[in-house]
């Protein structure tokens, strides 16, 4: 794909060889609008996938960026990876990262699938960059790239060759479904400790939405731990729910359905208002 970034560096606490461990106590989000979430407590061992559970507006899109540290929470504390937040939210970001994240991590729609990788892996091997690199053979550099873009295709299970024009079709040209695997593919040439993804589900239908959900979980499966917000999450996943319970149900806010854990109280959640998503995503491109 052209220029690409340097061997991934061991020992850094990047890779994706092991999944970051994800807690949360009493974890919350006032904004000037007001509450955004709150008494969020639940804790999930690496390699998890997690499912922030709620209606649109309940503050999953908000919990999601506080928890890869790109938002800064008002009261409580989580650790995500061995980093607490909100105080080491650099060193959250640097473990984490973004992949489907409509207005933080949008694709470009001009581009070619092929054009859009070689702009972020340029980007990557221009930021992430390491000393040691700089000491590495272009050719040595140049094959471990290759071999990390093609690892992150095939966790997405994104195969270029098969789609209509090849590496040349247009991003505007995909498939929702193709869409979130590169994005994720893009997430993996990080190599994170934790992915997130929002709004997995949305405008799929049924069968495409269970594909989204495999491939998140095989990106579990495989080791990193998976954050996705989503109106209604699979019975596996670790579930967190941001919104309003249905009539006559009680709301689990210690780690959900799959954890295991004893349901708590239902509580009446704060309504994220467009204000509060306007201010969430606006401090996420800042981060």
């Amino acid at each position: 794909m052209g220029d690409a970034p340097e061997e991934p560096r061991p020992g850094d606490g990047s890779g994706g060889r092991a999944g970051a461990e994800v807690r949360a106590e009493d974890l919350g989000l006032t904004g000037p609008r007001g509450e955004v979430f709150a008494d969020i407590c639940f804790a999930a061992p690496a390699g998890s996938l997690i499912a922030l559970e709620g209606p649109s507006g309940s503050g999953r899109t908000c919990l999601l960026l506080a928890l890869t540290g790109r938002m800064r929470t008002t009261s409580g504390h989580a650790v995500v990876g061995g980093h607490r937040l909100p105080g080491e939210l650099a060193a959250v970001r640097r473990v984490s990262a973004l992949g489907a994240v409509p207005g933080v991590t949008d694709l470009e729609p001009g581009l070619s699938v092929a054009e859009q990788l070689r702009e972020q892996m340029l980007l990557r091997r221009r930021f992430d960059g390491s000393l040691r690199a700089l000491f590495t053979p272009p050719a040595r550099r140049a094959a471990a790239s290759r071999a990390r873009l093609d690892a992150s295709l095939s966790a997405a299970g994104l195969d270029l060759d098969s789609l209509p024009k090849g590496p040349r079709t247009l991003v505007r040209d995909l498939e929702r479904l193709e869409s979130l695997r590169l994005s994720v593919a893009i997430a993996l040439l990080g190599e994170p400790r934790l992915l997130a993804v929002d709004d997995v589900g949305l405008k799929l239908a049924d069968d495409e939405a269970g594909q989204a959900w495999s491939l998140l979980r095989s990106v579990a499966e495989a080791g990193t731990t998976v954050l996705a917000a989503c109106s209604q999450a699979p019975g596996d996943a670790l579930t967190v729910c941001t919104g309003r319970a249905p009539a006559g149900a009680s709301r689990n806010s210690s780690a959900g359905r799959g954890a295991g854990n004893e349901e708590g109280p239902a509580r009446e959640p704060g309504t994220t208002t467009e204000g509060d998503a306007a201010d969430a995503l606006a401090e996420a491109c800042r981060a």
